[in-house]
């Protein structure tokens, strides 16, 4: 088992910056990937903000691109993501995440995969 564990979430103004941090813990040997996904409310599903590989591959969303930087410590076991120039439609619970199995591009996080509590970033306009 993996137990993520998140901080940094917010209230923060249009165009200011916030930087999350999660923190993996156990059977952490299996995990090849960490990412962070959002959820707006009402929406059942998660959509990707960015996932950084263990061999230091990135992918971002479209969305967040050139404002979000996704970085990892393999000694501290954790995975950050900083993000600026934030925007009212940034607002989100962000969640962090380590897939069971293998990520790969395109992959949709299932309920199975581990993931962390969730923190709550609003961005006022």
């Amino acid at each position: 088992q993996v137990r993520l564990v998140e901080s940094g979430g917010g209230l923060v103004q249009a165009g200011g910056s916030l930087r999350l941090s999660c923190t993996a813990s156990g059977s952490i040997s299996s995990i090849n990937a960490m990412g962070w996904y959002r959820q707006a409310p009402g929406k059942w599903r998660r959509e990707l903000v960015a996932v950084i590989t263990s061999g230091g591959i990135t992918k971002y969303a479209d969305s967040v691109k050139g404002r979000f930087t996704i970085s990892r410590d393999n000694v501290k076991n954790a995975v950050y993501l900083q993000m600026n120039s934030l925007k009212p439609e940034d607002t989100d619970v962000y969640y962090c995440n380590a897939p069971r199995g293998t990520w790969y591009n395109g992959r949709i996080p299932g309920p199975d995969d581990y993931w962390g509590q969730g923190t709550q970033v609003t961005v006022s306009s």
